[in-house]
């Protein structure tokens, strides 16, 4: 049987045998593939260097029906994050990209949209500044998954929020007026909702270069973690991570 090729991002490896790997593909021809690596600990020919999370390959593989995992022949080295520096900044944000990938995307459906915008993003992320890619990145996947609320509007009573201040809850879909909010709300500002509408109009690289504190839009970057944490119905470890980087 002929093989399947695609390019690829690794998400996750697991060990599996002596010198297997179970790995995780996000490939761009059938979305997310989990196959089986043989004798990968081995192999440098065939996989050295390739399987890194968030590597981008070229991936050669087999798909055989009844069978739930693929045989992940060889990988070829497209782009690596390991060809700079990981601080440990870096590579928190690397796994938070792969953890929000695994977690939300579907088997064997393809997404070209998602798959642009990683690549974009990892371009992005070569260097010590995380925090403008992430937030480009969990503001983009949400909306590309469906989940993000209209920011214009309140939720509760359809108030037009344009120059009103707006709210938040970890229970609650969608945005608040002041009247609307529930206790132990948080607010939205105006900063981080005009610099929202801005990212959706202009690709990641136009950012790239400006000064861009943790503290800059932490509030949508915490609307958009609870967003998705109440989708999967679990906490993302990385969130966890993430909150704990000076």
């Amino acid at each position: 049987m002929a093989l399947r090729e695609s390019e690829a991002i690794v998400l996750r490896t697991y060990p599996l045998r002596e010198a297997d790997l179970l790995v995780t593909l996000f490939t761009r021809a059938e979305g997310k593939v989990h196959g089986v690596a043989r004798s990968a600990k081995k192999s440098k020919r065939r996989f050295g260097g390739a399987l890194e999370p968030l590597t981008y390959v070229r991936a050669f593989y087999d798909v055989r029906e009844r069978q739930e995992l693929a045989r992940l022949d060889s990988c070829e080295v497209l782009e690596s994050p390991m060809a700079s520096e990981v601080s440990y900044a870096r590579a928190v944000a690397l796994g938070h990209i792969a953890e929000l990938l695994d977690e939300l995307l579907p088997d064997h459906e393809a997404n070209d949209a998602i798959f642009r915008l990683t690549l974009s993003v990892l371009q992005m992320l070569t260097g010590p500044e995380i925090w403008m890619p992430i937030t480009y990145f969990d503001l983009w996947l949400t909306r590309l998954v469906g989940f993000l609320p209209e920011f214009t509007e309140c939720v509760v009573c359809g108030r037009n929020l344009n120059g009103d201040r707006a709210y938040f809850h970890a229970l609650a879909d969608g945005l608040m007026c002041a009247d609307d909010r529930r206790l132990a709300s948080s607010e939205l500002t105006p900063e981080s909702r005009a610099l929202a509408a801005r990212m959706f109009r202009a690709p990641v690289d136009v950012f790239s270069g400006m000064s861009w504190p943790k503290s800059q839009a932490a509030d949508l970057r915490k609307l958009l973690i609870q967003i998705l944490q109440r989708h999967i119905e679990k906490k993302l470890v990385t969130a966890g991570m993430l909150e704990k980087i000076d």
